[in-house]
């Protein structure tokens, strides 16, 4: 695949103008080590393993450096963690911003060593799985969610329009959005995710979490492709493979700290209520969900009973993946009323909720703004901007004054 340019790239240069260290974190094989070779060309790049050391890092990080100045790439740097410390007392002797670029796929591990190394002198960058505007050429551009966040009543309006040239929806979800499975031919993907999880396995999350029955941990990856874009309930999911509610715990929290996880917080009318309630939990890409759920095809994915949560695990990874091009992040969450009323993913920035609806049909009716119209009638005195839904389709319009119907071409 030729280099395509992702959404990252400007705030990472951007970063680089007013930091002297730039730190990239995300899952492995989002392409972390790519873009960074790409921005910065004649920076020499190391890249660090778990087990080997064949550069000597460990045993005398200064004398590396020594040898290899700045400016500096260097990939998974939480195999080292002693060089951040020698870092450090190189960016304290000079002025000069972006000396050093790191990336790192384990989130605990980097951030505990930054946080005690490197406050006020790194900025922390994180890199998603490719957008279908990336995989299209178009990575650079301004894209909807930016356009929705910034005046959501003239988006529901005028929405961009739909991108031409892609595969289809089922292919795209089959194949999710790490940049090596987006080439690879049909017949390689079972074994492209398939060596990527057990490679994660065997060698990353054990770096993280003591597990010892690598069985059993298989069987919890599967259960978790079943219940991605459900809510989470950790009693319930350990007594499925016969393990106690904190060891499901921690066995989740291992795979957010390394990427392959994420929640949403529920969403409630108060503070408190807000982080007690079920939280909605998500697989990082469709593919590795399709994987586990042993989906063969995209062909098979179109009859599979599962379509739906695998949809709504690819959009709101998709909205993840654009906040790459927020000066700020929003907040997300999910909303469920007792009723059963629910709105998928709820952004909240500068004190206005955006609704935002998926479903995975071409053909919506007044009863899929149910949950929307719910929401809002629970939120009387909270600025509520104009919802999206976004769906299976192929055409953007609006489904009342208040509600866009948008396709996923268009995301």
């Amino acid at each position: 695949m030729d280099y395509k340019t992702r959404h990252l790239e400007r705030r990472i240069r951007s970063a680089a103008d007013s930091f002297k260290v730039v730190l990239v974190l995300g899952a492995r094989q989002v392409g972390k080590s790519t873009l960074l070779r790409h921005l910065y060309p004649d920076a020499e790049m190391f890249f660090f393993d778990s087990i080997l050391d064949p550069y000597q890092v460990k045993t005398d990080p200064d004398l590396f450096l020594d040898l290899h100045p700045a400016p500096l790439l260097l990939d998974e740097v939480q195999f080292v963690p002693v060089l951040l410390s020698a870092i450090k007392r190189r960016v304290d002797l000079s002025p000069a911003k972006g000396r050093y670029f790191l990336t790192g796929s384990q989130n605990l591990n980097v951030l505990k060593t930054v946080a005690e190394t490197m406050t006020g002198r790194a900025a922390l960058l994180h890199l998603e799985g490719m957008t279908l505007q990336e995989l299209t050429g178009h990575g650079g551009d301004k894209n909807w969610l930016s356009d929705y966040l910034e005046d959501p009543s003239q988006f529901i309006k005028m929405p961009r329009g739909v991108l031409s040239g892609l595969p289809s929806l089922q292919e795209v979800l089959w194949r999710g959005s790490l940049p090596q499975a987006l080439e690879l031919p049909r017949g390689d993907i079972p074994l492209f995710f398939s060596s990527y999880i057990q490679t994660y396995v065997e060698r990353d999350l054990r770096l993280i979490e003591r597990i010892d029955d690598l069985n059993r941990f298989g069987v919890f990856l599967s259960l978790l492709g079943a219940l991605s874009a459900h809510e989470i309930n950790h009693s319930q999911l350990g007594r499925e493979i016969d393990v106690t509610p904190q060891t499901a715990k921690r066995w989740l929290f291992a795979l957010a700290a390394s990427y392959q996880w994420r929640e949403l917080y529920p969403l409630y009318n108060n503070n408190i209520k807000r982080i007690s309630g079920k939280r909605k939990g998500v697989l990082t890409d469709s593919g590795v969900m399709c994987h586990l759920l042993r989906v063969r095809s995209p062909e098979d994915l179109a009859l599979h009973p599962s379509i739906g949560a695998v949809f709504e695990t690819w959009v709101i990874n998709h909205i993840f993946q654009l906040f790459a091009c927020c000066l700020m992040e929003p907040a997300v969450y999910h909303w469920r009323a007792h009723s059963g009323a629910e709105v998928d993913v709820i952004l909240e920035l500068n004190g206005t909720y955006f609704p935002i609806e998926i479903k995975c049909s071409r053909n919506l009716s007044a009863y899929d703004l149910k949950g929307m119209r719910a929401f809002r009638e629970a939120y009387p005195e909270r600025r509520v901007a104009p919802g999206l839904v976004i769906h299976a389709g192929d055409e953007n319009f609006l489904l009342d004054r208040d509600t866009l119907a948008l396709s996923w071409k268009a995301l």
